[in-house]
């Protein structure tokens, strides 16, 4: 069977596209996550996951070779990362990504109106948003408990940029949808790069490692979506912005994560976040996520 043709995440649409989507894109929110439990921060199909991965435990056979370098070094970065093992460097790398997700999304839940307050259908779609994106934080702890990893603790960043995104989510949304597309666009390269290396870092622990990828799975269905979510923000001068964005988000972002790049090949990240066109995502998880409208090959107006 032939695989299904996509178009560019940097695709033009029009306004009543757009409109369209957001509908959309709302009916398969709430269908795909069910519930939102506004004091837990959490949603019903989310919480139902989670309790699967944990009723359902995977653990390594082996504890790293040296946890005490992972606790040493998974919030600051204190030793020589050429010097890590590799399982030990790729997990501090996960670690320092998903803790710069979970202040972002810290800041912003306060920010935004509750369901109950939420008047526009855009408002209700970025509160289960954050909601999914605390579920991932869960599904991110349950990495590192697969791993042996039963110390961790979610760190608020320094002063300063927790300040920065603190003061993000009261940017006004025309000035904000792009950087905040271009996140989300950042995080499924990040993912993407993360799941190509786990054959490879954890090839010796294959139970721990197909654990892993199938949390990071969970993970992916969301992000891909969220993509869309966020590049449905954006208008004709948002899209070019956004474009122009990603090379300097994506440095500066991974310039804060010193083991990124002796993991990965920023630059390539960087090619792929502006090539993406949803043909690199498997399409097991395809069929369970969400497409604007126009990134589809049988594109309507």
């Amino acid at each position: 069977m032939a695989k299904k043709k996509y178009h560019s995440i940097f695709s033009p649409s029009t306004s009543k596209e757009r409109r369209k989507n957001f509908e959309s894109y709302w009916a398969f929110s709430q269908d795909h996550s069910g519930e939102i439990y506004e004091l837990d921060k959490d949603l019903s199909k989310k919480r139902q996951k989670l309790n699967y991965f944990q009723e359902n435990p995977v653990r390594s056979k082996k504890p790293l070779p040296d946890p005490e370098v992972f606790y040493r070094n998974y919030v600051e970065l204190k030793d020589d990362p050429t010097q890590f093992d590799r399982k030990t460097l790729l997990l501090t790398c996960i670690y320092k990504f998903a803790r710069h997700e979970w202040v972002g999304i810290s800041g912003a839940w306060d920010a935004i109106p509750s369901m109950a307050d939420s008047k526009k259908v855009t408002d209700k779609i970025s509160r289960v948003h954050l909601a999914e994106e605390f579920s991932h934080v869960r599904l991110f702890h349950e990495m590192f408990r697969t791993f042996q990893l039963d110390k961790v603790q979610w760190v608020p960043l320094g002063p300063v940029m927790k300040r920065v995104y603190g003061t993000f989510p009261y940017v006004p949304e025309m000035i904000m949808s792009a950087p905040a597309f271009v996140t989300e666009l950042m995080g499924i390269t990040f993912y993407q790069h993360v799941d190509a290396i786990l054959d490879d870092v954890f090839a010796d622990e294959p139970a721990a490692r197909d654990r892993i990828r199938e949390l990071l799975n969970e993970i992916m269905v969301d992000e891909i979506a969220h993509i869309g979510q966020r590049r449905n923000f954006l208008g004709t001068v948002g899209i070019k912005a956004a474009k122009k964005m990603v090379k300097p988000l994506y440095k500066m972002f991974f310039n804060d994560i010193p083991e990124s790049k002796h993991l990965f090949d920023i630059n390539q990240m960087i090619k792929d976040g502006l090539a993406f066109d949803y043909s690199t995502v498997p399409a097991a998880l395809m069929k369970r996520t969400w497409v604007p409208s126009y990134c589809q090959s049988n594109r309507n107006n």
